[in-house]
């Protein structure tokens, strides 16, 4: 929300740490830190939030389709282990490691 608070509705920093404390347990310096990263780094809250979906819509795909045969620390060195990258090639890559686990391949993914 202080994102979009941020710079879409024009907030101040002011009017954001405002906003943030009323809404959060978090000290009064972390916010700041926090809000002055989102003033230098617009959408980088969004990105983040999108990026988490998108790792756990993968993780219950990978979960349904491997039942038993899913492993997390597989599944986790597949989505952290190389550079960052697009999701739609992060989704290629996790259906690539599905591939691989259900044909007993257990390949590495470094």
């Amino acid at each position: 929300m202080i994102d979009t608070g941020l710079h879409s509705k024009g907030w101040t920093e002011e009017q954001s740490v405002k906003y943030f404390l009323e809404n959060s347990p978090a000290a009064e310096s972390q916010i700041r830190a926090e809000v002055q990263r989102y003033i230098i780094m617009p959408g980088q809250a969004t990105g983040y939030k999108i990026g988490m979906m998108k790792m756990e819509e993968l993780r219950k795909r990978a979960e349904a389709q491997l039942g038993s045969k899913f492993d997390i620390r597989g599944f986790h060195d597949t989505i952290l282990g190389r550079a960052q990258m697009p999701l739609d090639l992060l989704d290629q890559r996790i259906d690539q490691w599905i591939a691989e686990q259900k044909a007993g391949l257990h390949k590495s993914p470094r």
